[in-house]
């Protein structure tokens, strides 16, 4: 499971030309299922999601967690973070989750989120997403569970 993190002041997630989700200042979660996830590395990706700590603190020290701060998430599922792109030009995803499995994974994802954190929004599995976003920073991480 790969999950890439973007700390943002704001972003929003259209769907078919209509504004879908919309988040302020907190994270934008892209999330990637590979082949052997299951709800254990669910688990513990959220852990690690909502306790990450990359705002920064009174000092400017990256010290506090988006639950420190009260911020917004906005999960969003991105099967390409998947991508073997070891060889040649083209992507390979062999390693992404097949979508019959991927998207309850993934919505175990969502709801466990919606009963941690009161701040969730998320954009639509296998929907064809536009997403902007004002990177605050910019502070990018990839996480893995």
């Amino acid at each position: 499971m790969i999950c890439l993190i973007q700390r943002v002041r704001s972003s929003q997630l259209h769907i078919d030309g209509q504004l879908h989700a919309e988040i302020g200042q907190g994270l934008l979660a892209l999330v990637g299922l590979e082949k052997g996830d299951d709800e254990a590395k669910v688990a513990k990706m959220l852990d690690k999601l909502l306790a990450y700590r990359v705002f920064s603190d009174a000092e400017g020290k990256m010290n506090l967690s988006v639950k420190d701060i009260d911020g917004d998430v906005l999960l969003v599922s991105q099967f390409t973070l998947a991508a073997d792109t070891q060889k040649g030009l083209r992507p390979g995803f062999s390693s992404a989750l097949e979508p019959s499995l991927a998207e309850p994974l993934f919505d175990k994802l969502l709801n466990a989120a919606h009963q941690r954190h009161k701040k969730i929004a998320s954009g639509i599995f296998g929907a064809d997403m536009q997403i902007s976003l004002l990177n605050d920073g910019p502070v990018t991480f990839i996480l893995r569970a």
